[in-house]
């Protein structure tokens, strides 16, 4: 009898145990590897890759228009031709707000100065990423 009600305990343990499991907030950790995804897609310029890190319905705001759809993998495609490249994201805090998490951080990459030299480019980053399946994908990215 006592070990019929000790699987039951451990039944309902582990059924209570899973969905928080499943919901489990994110760390800076998982920020940055998100992050370093986006950059190692972006630096091969592997931008039909690049454009699968952001939800169907995902939004880039630069200066100006803001991006969506298979328009984002065009833009970066755009940036990557004109000579911005080495770009380096790094994390600074990870904000969950009910399903979506807001990261946020600092940015740098390299670009065409004047007189044809390299320039170093930098500023800060977020964005709002949610869940789908095992991987974060982006539905907000702006900076500055």
């Amino acid at each position: 009898m006592f070990l019929s009600i000790l699987k039951r305990a451990a039944c309902v343990s582990v059924a209570l145990l899973i969905p928080a499991l499943a919901f489990a907030e994110p760390s800076k950790d998982e920020g940055q590897k998100a992050a370093d995804r986006w950059d190692q897609a972006y630096n091969a310029g592997d931008m039909e890759k690049l454009g699968k890190l952001y939800t169907s319905d995902g939004m880039v705001v630069p200066k100006g228009a803001p991006v969506s759809g298979e328009n984002i993998s065009k833009f970066f495609a755009g940036l990557k031709s004109k000579g911005f490249e080495d770009h380096k994201t790094t994390v600074n805090s990870v904000l969950p707000k009910d399903k979506v998490v807001v990261v946020t951080g600092r940015w740098e990459m390299m670009g065409p100065g004047e007189g044809g030299a390299k320039k170093k480019f930098e500023g800060n980053w977020i964005n709002v990423m949610e869940r789908q399946g095992d991987e974060w994908r982006t539905v907000l990215h702006t900076w500055n």
